[in-house]
């Protein structure tokens, strides 16, 4: 399963495709980047309030970086946020506003619409960096271009690993509230046989750490992003990350007005039957087995930051770690995504730069994950596209009080005359349905963490809905 024959065909799968550009030569003493994501991991870290999380590892990163309270993905679903992130552009932008599944089958690239693009990735393997992704980047690994269904983008990579472990291999025993998709819906295993090493992303930080051994011996500028499949489920992991989660200390959240009553609809369409009708045992033991995921994710972030340390790259190395989007976990009666509630779309996001003069502190200005591109540009003397709709979050590393931006929006698609668009700001969640005014949300944030009370239709509010419905239509257009 882990052959070196197996890996070494996983490393240069892309070769014979690889169409390289001639190499700038990078400035000397220019920072390395180690771009670490997860998959569908929300804020519930200790270092972002979780008590009962155990993930120590991010938090010491947070601890020696900037920790961002309230960043945004701008779509909660995999295949558009990373394609969104990764190129810098909205998703109205790229074009990219499904998975591939099987109701969308020919799930769109960016490069569909974007063909000449270049995306993040791509911009410092032009500029002389080696760029190179373990695990899960775009939509997982080998290039929709060559006959499969993946959404890779093989402009953006001198070098790709595509890590497969055990928790991919026993299917047979992975519980799930509906057969067969184990992605799709709730599902998990806690495996009392295999060790954190044999789990894809054991398998991926081994990958990861075995490159930065190689950069560190060449002495080459380098990009590695390292996604981690954890916690998407299934939510697979070794059984003593579950021992951590006591089921009788896991407690269901409870439900609004709004939540039970659904409405307005659209809010609550990523509501599936089967996650309606679970036991709250099932309940409880999902959200065990999601934690669980977290902390075995956690443990093998912290065995690639060791190497990092250990190899002498810390000191010249940006460190970023986030994820692709948020996550329910029972909270408005929700599970999973694909929603514009603040659970699906706001997402844990560090960046850790050395010299930085806000590293240790945490910054409540509001920041999306489209940020990214420019600021990592920006860090490294880059000459960034100026196509690019983010921002650069560089005078929040200095200053946690710096406001790049004031407002952010994430997006859903629902099908034609189904969208809907989320204004996010420090105090206001600001929602917006196709299906019309009267089901536009508004939450006050500060007051109303949960959104239970929806106050658009609230006379007293009147000029902030205008408002911030005034600022949504400037951030829509193109």
């Amino acid at each position: 399963m882990n052959s070196p024959l197996l890996r070494m065909s996983q490393r240069f799968l892309l070769a014979a495709w690889l169409m390289l550009p001639l190499f700038a030569a990078p400035p000397p003493d220019r920072p390395n980047v180690l771009f670490l994501i997860a998959d569908d991991l929300n804020c519930e870290l200790g270092s972002y309030g979780a008590a009962e999380m155990k993930t120590p590892n991010i938090d010491a990163l947070a601890a020696r970086g900037v920790r961002f309270e309230r960043a945004y993905c701008q779509f909660p679903n995999c295949s558009p946020s990373r394609s969104s992130f990764l190129t810098g552009r909205k998703p109205d932008v790229t074009g990219v506003k499904v998975n591939p599944a099987p109701t969308h089958p020919l799930s769109p690239h960016f490069r569909e619409r974007l063909p000449e693009t270049v995306t993040l990735p791509q911009l410092f393997k032009n500029q002389g960096w080696y760029a190179a992704r373990v695990g899960k980047l775009y939509h997982y690994g080998v290039p929709k271009d060559i006959g499969t269904s993946s959404l890779d983008d093989f402009y953006s990579w001198e070098l790709v690993v595509n890590p497969r472990g055990r928790d991919r291999e026993n299917e047979s025993k992975i519980f799930s509230l509906k057969p067969g998709p184990f992605g799709g819906t709730l599902s998990w295993l806690a495996d009392d046989e295999g060790d954190d090493v044999d789990h894809t992303d054991g398998i991926g930080a081994t990958e990861a750490i075995e490159l930065l051994e190689r950069f560190q011996r060449e002495r080459r500028p380098f990009f590695l992003g390292v996604g981690f499949y954890r916690p998407h489920t299934p939510f697979v992991a070794p059984a003593k990350y579950f021992d951590l989660y006591p089921l009788d200390r896991i407690q269901i959240p409870d439900t609004s007005e709004d939540d039970r009553a659904r409405r307005p609809a659209l809010a609550y369409a990523s509501a599936r039957p089967e996650q309606d009708r679970a036991t709250d045992d099932l309940r409880r033991r999902a959200i065990q087995a999601y934690r669980a995921s977290t902390s075995f994710m956690d443990a093998q972030v912290g065995r690639v930051l060791s190497a990092l340390e250990r190899l002498g790259l810390a000191e010249n190395t940006i460190v970023v770690f986030t994820s692709d989007h948020g996550y329910h976990l029972g909270d408005h009666g929700l599970w999973q995504k694909q929603s514009l509630f603040e659970r699906a779309t706001r997402v844990p996001l560090i960046i850790a730069a050395p010299g930085a003069k806000a590293n240790g502190r945490a910054t409540p200005g509001v920041a999306g994950l489209i940020d990214l591109y420019p600021t990592l540009a920006d860090l490294c003397g880059l000459p960034a596209p100026e196509y690019l709709d983010g921002v650069s979050l560089r005078p929040v590393l200095d200053d946690p009080t710096a406001r790049p931006r004031h407002q952010v929006v994430s997006q859903v698609w629902r099908g034609p005359g189904r969208a809907g668009y989320a204004l996010r700001t420090e105090r206001w969640r600001y929602i917006e349905w196709e299906s019309g005014p009267s089901d536009t949300q508004l939450f006050d944030m500060e007051n109303d963490p949960r959104e239970t009370r929806n106050r658009a239709h609230d006379p007293e509010l009147a000029s902030v809905v205008a408002e911030l419905g005034a600022a949504l239509a400037r951030e829509k257009a193109p």
